[in-house]
């Protein structure tokens, strides 16, 4: 991988021939498990200002129509959380010179409070190319990390490490987004989804109508108005998504069955399950182009026409190859194409078979091989070991998909961004009633595997020893189950969760997980911590193998202003609808345990949860829900996998989702981005 210089540059295609489309990744740690950033992008023309503010792609505008820029989103990864963006250089107009890369952090927030902070380019095979680490953001709240740049026809890259004191506004400013300083900005709903365009923040209004303005932010939550803003200007088509409240049935009673576009009845075998799923997403794929778009950007696809083929015959030697699925996109008249292998029901991949695929798209100059299944990859831990011939000029990149992750993105396109148009919702509506139902075969991460039931009985009879090599796999089994975990609390809520990763920069995955391992046959206990966007603490989530409980929680910081008893009994009084059996723990400076008690006996009494000594600084609450275990390693009713997200559910939906009305202190609003 080529190191870069702050202040050099590199032209692309002297690192690779496969620079068509590649994928940017910005990534840094945060040191205290709570700190994040956002990406935008600006496309500037020749005189160094954006031809308008649509050029200004962040997290309220993460797309171009044309394809050249979509913001993929975050991903954990095995050092901090990586940000990434699909570029299709083959799109981008001609009279866009550079495309500038940042990162911003929100209100008092600085970059320099994140460590690692780096930028890598990938090609799109997936192979990195390059890489920049910024070394002095301190005090500022937005850095470039780099751009890409036209020149005599060539792509390159500028490692570029320039930061903002002033943070996006400022950044956005010296591009020429339009700022208006005159005008009050007015506040958007609390809950974007009341807006009748669900997903799109409305642009703010100005002293003087300009319809090209950028959209607006999510406002932060304790800014956000009661009552819903005026019509103002847009910068998008109005988009379609769910509505809130379903329409009344017309069926005379609950056994009639709506009619539906893809039915289960019909699948007896995991053949049928597999051949139905793979005709039923490659075609909703190919009919939708936000969906599409959305799976296969972050493989090195460019934007263009989709096309999608199902059990096509490859010569493969004297036996012929037939792969689940093909999708082929068109741009230019160049052709990008992906063979396709699909295992559903919690069947395995099967490495011969994706070695024949991975030899074929070689030897035919495909583009990649995309694997779906239930099981959820990782980090420096493929699903399927494959041999890569080394002497080959074209490379083949290897994806992998898990059903989760594609009901994810389906619904944060139909509940929460929208999609153009009714055919096309109701299309996603249908591809997502499939996939969750009992019969598709679709469901995800379903099994702990063979070492969940011995290391479990190792740890309850005090014989499971450290270098176990089943606790290893029971580890990698948890960080898959918490990666699905996200998934789906994210799609159900329309925002970003993500595991949280400690400050372990240079330690090789592998290593990582031995320690946990090791940690877990020493206490007997899985782990994880979730960041969910909006909420005011980090979100736990243990599992205790000796006991057979899980226990849910979530650390709020304490007020910066007002009196503890104030604090106490607001938080007591915001908790009204939450279960009786809630705990809270009172967190205390210099002890390790303050007052607690249970919600049901602290409602009469909330001045319990101070401390009795004087002079005690309170730091913080702690929120903790207790439920029993599923014993099983499956998904059925009573098994560990359905009770964890059960677990997680409850504790959102009757707990979380209060405390936004509870802390001033609260994690860091976005802020607020000059809006035209």
């Amino acid at each position: 991988m080529h190191e870069m210089a702050k202040g050099s540059n590199v032209t692309l295609s002297a690192l690779s021939e496969n620079v068509g489309s590649v994928v940017v990744s910005l990534g840094w740690v945060s040191p205290s498990g709570e700190g994040d950033a956002d990406v935008s992008v600006l496309l500037v023309g020749s005189n160094g200002t954006v031809r308008g503010d649509s050029d200004f792609y962040f997290y309220n505008n993460p797309v171009a129509a044309d394809g050249s820029v979509q913001l993929l989103g975050k991903t954990p990864t095995e050092t901090g959380d990586e940000d990434r963006i699909g570029f299709d250089l083959t799109a981008v107009p001609q009279d866009v010179d550079r495309m500038v890369v940042a990162a911003s952090r929100y209100r008092d927030a600085r970059i320099g409070e994140l460590e690692n902070l780096t930028v890598t380019l990938a090609d799109a095979a997936g192979d990195p190319l390059l890489r920049f680490t910024v070394e002095d953001a301190d005090a500022v709240s937005a850095v470039i990390f780099g751009e890409l740049y036209r020149r005599s026809g060539e792509w390159k890259f500028r490692a570029v490490g320039q930061g903002y004191a002033d943070g996006l506004a400022g950044l956005a400013t010296d591009f020429g987004v339009d700022i208006d300083d005159d005008a009050e900005p007015q506040d958007a709903p609390a809950d974007p989804a009341d807006d009748e365009h669900a997903g799109l923040a409305p642009a703010v209004e100005q002293a003087a109508p300009n319809l090209d303005g950028v959209p607006a932010p999510r406002p932060p939550a304790d800014e956000a108005a009661a009552k819903k803003p005026a019509a103002r200007p847009r910068t998008a088509k109005k988009k379609v998504t769910l509505p809130k409240a379903a329409r009344k049935s017309l069926a005379e009673n609950e056994s009639w069955r709506e009619a539906r576009l893809f039915p289960v009845s019909a699948l007896k075998s995991d053949r049928d399950r597999e051949t139905r799923a793979t005709s039923v997403l490659l075609s909703v794929m190919a009919q939708v182009p936000e969906f599409g778009r959305r799976l296969t950007a972050g493989f090195g696809a460019p934007a263009g026409r989709m096309e999608t083929y199902t059990e096509v015959s490859l010569p493969h030697g004297d036996t012929p190859r037939r792969p689940d699925g093909v999708v082929r996109v068109e741009r230019a008249g160049k052709l990008w194409t992906a063979l396709v292998e699909t295992k559903t029901n919690g069947n395995a991949l099967k490495s011969d078979q994706v070695q024949a695929y991975m030899d074929i798209a070689a030897r035919r100059g495909y583009e990649a091989v995309i694997t779906l299944s239930n099981d959820v990859a990782l980090d420096g831990s493929p699903l399927v070991d494959v041999k890569i011939d080394g002497r080959r000029k074209h490379k083949v990149a290897m994806r992998h998909l898990s059903w989760a992750e594609v009901a994810y993105q389906a619904q944060m396109l139909l509940r929460h961004e929208g999609v153009g148009n009714k055919a096309h919702a109701w299309l996603l509506q249908e591809l997502l009633h499939y996939l969750q139902h009992e019969n598709s075969g679709c469901h995800g991460f379903q099994n702990m595997g063979p070492a969940w039931v011995p290391v479990r009985n190792g740890i309850e009879d005090e014989t499971l020893c450290e270098g176990d090599p089943r606790a290893l796999d029971v580890v990698e089994s948890w960080e898959r189950l918490i990666r699905q975990v996200c998934l789906g609390l994210g799609g159900e809520l329309g925002q970003k969760v993500l595991p949280v990763r400690g400050s372990r920069g240079g330690r090789d995955p592998r290593e990582r997980r031995g320690l946990l391992a090791d940690r877990l046959c020493r206490q007997g206990r899985l782990q994880a911590e979730l960041r969910i966007e909006g909420a005011p603490g980090v979100f736990a989530v243990t599992a205790d193998l000796r006991t057979g409980k899980l226990r849910t929680s979530l650390d709020m910081p304490a007020p910066e202003q007002g009196y503890p008893l104030s604090w106490v009994k607001r938080l007591v009084r915001s908790l009204a609808e939450a279960p009786a059996d809630l705990h809270i723990e009172t967190l205390v400076e210099g002890e390790t345990a303050g007052p607690r008690g249970t919600l049901e006996r602290l409602r009469p009494e909330p001045a319990d949860l101070l401390p009795k000594a004087d002079g005690a600084r309170i730091t913080g609450f702690r929120l903790s829900l207790l439920k029993g275990m599923g014993s099983g390693r499956g998904s059925a009713e009573t098994g560990f996998i359905r009770s964890v997200d059960d677990a997680v559910q409850r504790f959102y939906g009757t707990v979380a989702v209060h405390l936004d009305r509870v802390a001033d202190r609260r994690t860091p609003a976005r802020q607020p981005v000059p809006t035209g």
